[in-house]
């Protein structure tokens, strides 16, 4: 059974830093794609950050781009995120996703943890 539990969350002023952490169970990060997914009031859910250890790839949303960095931790087989110099526009549920499929579709997500970034 898949488990992804965020943690990390938090109130924030613009400018400063969080990090994110996705404790992951029941996943191999060998063989699954990781992401960060945010979703604000009024917005649809879109995509943060991924991360492929077996492509060896990172990718950013270009609105994160040189502020956010995504790692993962095989012997912890955790997720991170750090979120630096940080914007209101960036308050929003963010969410742990896993395993994406051929049709780029993450099969396994968390229960999201908040993140408030005033101004």
């Amino acid at each position: 059974q898949v488990q992804l539990v965020e943690s990390g969350g938090g109130s924030v002023q613009a400018g400063g830093s969080l990090k994110l952490s996705c404790a992951a169970s029941g996943v191999r990060f060998s063989m699954c794609d990781m992401a960060w997914y945010r979703q604000a009031p009024g917005k649809e859910r879109e995509v943060v950050s991924s991360i492929s250890s077996w492509r060896s790839t990172t990718e950013y949303a270009d609105s994160v781009k040189g502020r956010f960095t995504i790692s993962q931790d095989m012997t912890k087989n955790t997720l991170y995120l750090q979120m630096n110099s940080l914007k209101t526009e960036d308050t929003a549920v963010y969410y742990c996703a896993a395993c994406r499929n051929s049709g780029n579709i993450f099969a396994y997500w968390g229960q999201g943890t908040q993140v408030t970034v005033s101004s």
